[in-house]
Parts: structure tokens; C-alpha cells; sequence
């Protein structure tokens, strides 16, 4: 993409997290504190009546709502028309923030910024922030709303620390792990956390390098049966771009609706660029990125999230792609 393109994309910041876990105050914080940016809030609401409307604090920004029930049911139709009347005031704001309902799976909302060309042309996913209640989370931990904004979020704030102990935050922090290996953790008391943290951090992007935790395969990330997992593959050496193409495809083809993300750096044969990739559910996103450098050794670093992944099936699909 041209450089002065991207300057021009609103960056989008997609807030989830499950009920009750402090998403409005998060919102509330990022609406009122001094951090130089006019944001535009999309607000959604489960139901017809608009309550959490009610508890955002009232500032200069426009607040749009959106009242027709699950934003994962009407999600990118609606989504689209809402952005599509934001950005004819585009003067008005230099950065989105769209509230998922609770209730909500992160997916289709993500999904909007990869299937619809006008919108990627004008706006930027950043980050998806979620929001946990360290309090009360493992009460929900098998609800699969609740699986999948923590495996959808590149930023996670555990919230409530002020409510557990160092030993429970250090538990739940390592389970977490074993279900999102890319996020950044940040422990907070009333989702308090440094706005720069949250906004603009362009964690979703794909021309940022991954960065994956290598310490949470280690020890005993795995004892506990999650269905949904973290899995990181890293293999030296360098993979056949066609071989690799053709096992991505099958993977999501076959197994795409159990992967949530994936996101990767590929050394291909014959190429002095990294390829780095993303994915979401079916969708799959990739390109040329920067040369390797000279301190670096050419590698391949993918990561997979999911439910029901088999790490052994990943590992010897990826290792028959090598060159």
C-alpha cells in the first residue's frame, strides 16, 4: 500500500469483552481524557432500547448506536452504512472506536475490514481491545462468546485486579496465554490504562512484525483442556511459496470456521522480503513486507487460534512446505 494512503486510513480500535467487564468504562476514559485525538464512537447495543447510552459520559463526540438487536447478526450491512455516514464527516474525528455488545463474537465485526474494499481503502483496523473481569471470568470461561474475544484481541486488559490476588491474576494471566499467544496483557483497576497503549498501537496491521510470547508453550501452558488454544509454529530454513499457499488454503478451507486467527511471517525460497499473512475465520490477508535484515536470520514464525486445533497436524502440514 502507497505510504500516503495509509496516513490517510482512520485507524478503527474495536472494544469487546464480556458482560460486566468494564467495557463502558474504558470507553467512558478514552472519550474524556487528554489524549489529542477526536474519536467517533459506534456504539452497539443488544436490544431495542439504547441503556448503555446512557452511561457514556456526554462529550463533544457524536455517538452513533446501533438498535437492531446482535451487531453479529446484521453486523457488516449496518456497519458499513454507519461508516459510510461517519466519513462524510471525516473532519470531525481522526480516530473510530466501535463497542461490541457483550454478548457479541468479535468475528464478523473484524471481518469488515478485510471482505469490503471501500472501507479498507479509508479506515484502518488497529487493535481489537478486550476488555476481561479477572473477578468473575472463569465463572463464563467455557461461554464461547467469552473463548472468542479473548482469542480476537490483540490488546487485553485484565480488569478488577484490585479484586484477586497476585497468585489468581498470575493463573488466569497464564491460561489466557494458552488460548492468545500475540496479545499484550495489561493488568488495570477501572480500565485504567495509558491511552497510548490502546490507540494507534496498529496491532492489527500486517506490515508490524508478529510478536509472539515464546515462554507460553513452555512449562505447562496446555494442562488445562481449553477447546479454544494458541498455537505457535517456528521453523528455520525456508518454505516453497506455492506449497505454502496450497496448505493455507486447504487449512481454511477445511478447518476455517475453528480458526479464529492466524498471523505469520514466511522466509520464501527466492525472495529477500519477508510475506507476512493474517487470517480471520475464511479470510486470508497477505503480502511482501520489508527486506530481512542483515541481523537477522530468515525464519518462519505462524501463530493459530482457534478451537480444536491439532498442533501435531499443523506442525507436519507446515514442515512438508519447506523447502
Amino acid at each position: 500500500m502507497v505510504a500516503g494512503m495509509e496516513q490517510d486510513r482512520v485507524p478503527v480500535t474495536v472494544l469487546t469483552g464480556y458482560l460486566g467487564s468494564g467495557k463502558t468504562t474504558l470507553l467512558n476514559r478514552i472519550l474524556t481524557e487528554e489524549h489529542g485525538k477526536k474519536v467517533a464512537v459506534i456504539v452497539n447495543e443488544f436490544g431495542e432500547v439504547g441503556i448503555d447510552n446512557q452511561l457514556v459520559i456526554d462529550t463533544d463526540e457524536e455517538i452513533f448506536e446501533m438498535n437492531n438487536g446482535c451487531i453479529c447478526c446484521t453486523v457488516r450491512g449496518d456497519l458499513i452504512r454507519i461508516i459510510g455516514n461517519l466519513m462524510k464527516r471525516r473532519n470531525k474525528f481522526d480516530h473510530i472506536a466501535i463497542e461490541t455488545t457483550g454478548l457479541a463474537d468479535p468475528a464478523p465485526v473484524i471481518q469488515t475490514f478485510f471482505v469490503d474494499e471501500d472501507i479498507q481503502s479509508k479506515l484502518l483496523l488497529d487493535a481489537v481491545v478486550t476488555v476481561v473481569d479477572a473477578k468473575h471470568i472463569l465463572q463464563h470461561w467455557e461461554a464461547s462468546e467469552a473463548q472468542e474475544q479473548i482469542a480476537f484481541a490483540d490488546v487485553i486488559l485484565l480488569n478488577k485486579i484490585d479484586l484477586v490476588s497476585e497468585a489468581e491474576l498470575d493463573e488466569l494471566e497464564r491460561r489466557i496465554r494458552g488460548m492468545n499467544a500475540i496479545a499484550k496483557i495489561h493488568r488495570t483497576q477501572d480500565a485504567a490504562v495509558e491511552m497510548d497503549a490502546l490507540l494507534g498501537v496498529r496491532a492489527f496491521d500486517l506490515s508490524r512484525a508478529m510478536e509472539i510470547d515464546p515462554n507460553f508453550l513452555t512449562e505447562d501452558a496446555h494442562e488445562h483442556d481449553e477447546t479454544v488454544t494458541s498455537i505457535a509454529l517456528v521453523e528455520p530454513g525456508a518454505v516453497d511459496g506455492e506449497k505454502v499457499h496450497e496448505w493455507l488454503g486447504e487449512l481454511l478451507r477445511t478447518q476455517g470456521t475453528d480458526i479464529f486467527r492466524m498471523k505469520g511471517i514466511l522466509n520464501i525460497a527466492g525472495e529477500s522480503n519477508r510475506f507476512v499473512f493474517q487470517g480471520v475465520h475464511m479470510l486470508f490477508d497477505g503480502n511482501r513486507d520489508r527486506p530481512w535484515k542483515s541481523t537477522e536470520t530468515p525464519k518462519n514464525e505462524l501463530v493459530f487460534i482457534g478451537r480444536n486445533l491439532n498442533e501435531a497436524e499443523l506442525r507436519a502440514g507446515f514442515k512438508r512446505c519447506l523447502v
